[in-house]
């Protein structure tokens, strides 16, 4: 068996704070890392700050200049952690928690499954 690799599960979901319907997943990342994990949410978020309104960018850089600390400093004592901001209805939220990640056999190289060739794609159209 394959040993397991310590990290973090991260994920990126989005809310409306307008309806009743459960928030959705906008994207996940698996990081290797405590700053790994902290970067990844600091990078999503600073991406949307041109976006923000003044109310939602002062959550953000405040997160990103003084909460990004604490954020750190949990992972690294294996605690799940959250950031989010609140723009127009909408709640922005990321995710960060410990994980154990099972290392898979790498594909390339090797000989697969007679099954693969039976596989179709399932095409979703244009994003």
């Amino acid at each position: 068996m394959k040993e397991l690799t310590p990290g973090y599960w991260c994920e990126c979901w989005t809310e409306d704070m307008n309806k009743t319907e459960q928030p959705t997943l906008v994207g996940s990342f698996d990081a290797y890392s405590a700053a790994q994990a902290d970067r990844w949410i600091a990078i999503a978020l600073r991406t949307v700050t041109s976006a923000l309104t003044s109310g939602a960018l002062e959550e953000a850089w405040d997160w990103l200049y003084e909460g990004r600390v604490e954020t750190r400093r949990a992972l690294l004592r294996s605690k799940p952690c959250t950031v989010s901001v609140n723009q127009a209805g909408t709640r922005i939220i990321w995710t960060a928690r410990p994980a154990l990640f099972l290392s898979l056999v790498h594909r390339q190289g090797r000989e697969l499954s007679v099954c693969v060739d039976e596989f179709k794609h399932y095409d979703s159209g244009p994003l």
